[in-house]
């Protein structure tokens, strides 16, 4: 390894200790901004759901950790690893990242913007709170949100250009070196601590509840509802919705027995086996269940 890695290395990996201290839950990452350890069961002949209960490294943010022993051992084994991912919603912060990207090639493309106006139609201000600028020159905010809401993934759903980064997903770390470039923290918001995020915020965060029937009753009960939902999802919701659906269904005591209904109408919206195993066992995780 190149001398420039080595020192790349070694910082990231201070970084990601100082992340750590502070609470964040950290994985290292490659210059691709992926999870620099590849999966342990990926020459697995069949769809492999392991969240990491075999106790190898390589499960992406399900690897992420506070503890500074886990976190040596994880860039240990990934010694060409030149920065570090933050995990979403893990206690105690429950972190969601809102990234306000930048597209010069777009431009009707104006997330900054776009985030105004829904702080105005909202009603709704971000507090002060840590930023990270990216190499690209957008923008990731951090803010926290309640332990009792799983707030998904999603990406162009709250506006375009604007992703969130929920349960499942990764930050990438202030400090860290990609192919395009240093993550850093902006001006003034180095010693801030992640600001709570506002409620109105918050709900157009969290996915739509079932839908109630014209008797009074909601479509959730037995678990149809749920089914429909993920049935309805367009093309950049199907996880979302799969995931949000899932976690419902385990909260109300269905999980298990609406397992299969979910994998079917996840697999009929177009997403794979694997893809939709793998979104409702985090599902399980996330609630407290052994997948």
């Amino acid at each position: 390894m190149a001398t420039t890695d080595r020192q790349a290395t070694t910082l990231a990996l201070a970084h990601a200790l100082s992340a750590a201290e502070r609470g964040l839950a950290v994985i290292p990452l490659a210059r691709t901004k992926l999870p620099a350890l590849r999966s342990p069961h990926r020459d697995a002949p069949e769809p492999y759901t392991c969240r990491g209960e075999c106790g190898r490294f390589g499960h992406g943010v399900h690897d992420a950790s506070t503890d500074p022993a886990r976190v040596r051992a994880l860039f240990a084994a990934a010694p060409w690893a030149t920065g570090y991912g933050i995990a979403c919603g893990l206690p105690p912060h429950h972190l969601i990242g809102i990234d306000l990207d930048t597209k010069p090639d777009k431009s009707d493309t104006d997330s900054s913007t776009a985030l105004r106006e829904l702080a105005l139609r909202h009603l709704f201000t971000i507090p002060p709170t840590v930023v990270v600028l990216t190499p690209s020159g957008g923008r990731h905010l951090w803010l926290t949100g309640p332990p009792h809401h799983v707030v998904p993934n999603s990406a162009g759903r709250l506006a375009p250009g604007i992703d969130i980064r929920g349960a499942g997903g990764y930050l990438v770390g202030p400090g860290s070196r990609t192919r395009h470039g240093t993550y850093t923290t902006a001006p003034g918001t180095s010693h801030l601590a992640p600001a709570p995020c506002p409620p109105a915020l918050l709900r157009l965060l969290l996915p739509p509840p079932p839908v109630r029937r014209a008797g009074g009753g909601t479509t959730g009960g037995d678990g149809r509802g749920l089914v429909q939902f993920v049935l309805a999802a367009h093309p950049g919701q199907r996880n979302t919705r799969l995931f949000w659906a899932a976690c419902r269904a385990y909260e109300n005591g269905i999980g298990p027995a609406l397992l299969s209904p979910l994998l079917e109408a996840a697999r009929a919206t177009g997403l794979t086996e694997r893809e939709a195993r793998a979104t409702l066992a985090s599902a399980a995780r996330m609630t407290g269940h052994h997948p």
